[in-house]
């Protein structure tokens, strides 16, 4: 086992007492279950006449606000001055906790897509769910497939559908902001919208990656200044990627009560988008 796996398993066993852990398995979690099959179920039958989404945006949105009450999780929230529901733009926004998907939706006041990763779309009712609203798969297994699927998102937010993502890709372990792909950056260059950074912090702490224990308590959703992409193009991806870490990183770390700034050696780097660079380098945007 690695240190890093041990260090999470400690974590965990040291999370709330055996009463929180019952309160968790015998009455979060059913209750969870029951939201999401009963409001998915309903999303699905809206979806038939519901072209625009916006019933079913509707559901997401009551599902999240269900979850978190339930949950007795509390979400501060700062810096909604910097989004403008007339302005299309992408959110991106760290990945910590599957709590991240209801504090979005509860919190974030426009009706968005989210883009996901391919193997969330098999799952029962979340998986109808993501397909029948309009929500975007990426395969990271197939380089040709997720650049289909980036280009495809980046009409989407042309045509005035803001979109949310994940630069890291999947949740972080240790609570560590992880390396960024680059897929936001291009989608936001294809596109010419702003990527609006967001911080997502202490989600980790309701409930880490691979538990079910839920424990109640505050989390923050921090939104940042939108960092324009008007007039770059692809080449400029890289830089684009760096500077919106750097935006969440700043935000993340400073109100983090758990998590230190890492102590790094230069510039972090970000990762190939999904595939090498030079695949989407020579798609340059009209």
């Amino acid at each position: 086992m690695t240190n890093t796996a041990t260090q999470v398993e400690s974590r965990e066993a040291s999370r709330g007492s055996l009463l929180s852990r019952l309160r968790s398995y015998l009455f979060f979690t059913p209750l969870i279950y029951l939201y999401t099959g009963v409001l998915g179920t309903l999303s699905l039958l809206s979806s038939l006449s519901d072209r625009e989404g916006r019933i079913q945006h509707w559901f997401a949105r009551t599902w999240a606000r269900m979850i978190l009450k339930t949950a007795l999780v509390r979400v501060r929230v700062e810096g909604l001055d910097h989004v403008s529901p007339a302005q299309t733009a992408i959110y991106a926004a760290n990945h910590l906790s599957a709590l991240d998907i209801p504090v979005l939706y509860a919190c974030l006041p426009v009706q968005f897509r989210i883009m996901a990763k391919k193997e969330l779309f098999r799952y029962p009712f979340l998986g109808w769910h993501l397909k029948r609203s309009g929500q975007i798969p990426i395969d990271a297994g197939d380089a040709h497939a997720s650049l289909r699927s980036l280009n495809h998102a980046s009409e989407s937010l042309r045509h005035g559908t803001p979109l949310v993502v994940f630069p890291e890709g999947g949740r972080s372990l240790t609570g560590q902001l992880q390396e960024f792909m680059g897929g936001a950056a291009y989608v936001a260059i294809r596109a010419q919208a702003p990527i609006v950074p967001i911080a997502i912090v202490g989600t980790d702490g309701a409930l880490p990656m691979n538990s079910f224990h839920l424990l109640p308590g505050e989390v923050e959703m921090i939104i940042g200044q939108p960092i324009p992409t008007t007039g770059l193009r692809v080449r400029d991806m890289d830089r684009i990627t760096i500077q919106l870490r750097q935006a969440i990183a700043e935000m993340y770390y400073s109100r983090s009560k758990t998590v230190l700034l890492p102590q790094t050696s230069g510039e972090a780097q970000p990762q190939p988008l999904l595939a090498p660079n030079s695949e989407f380098q020579r798609k340059e945007p009209t």
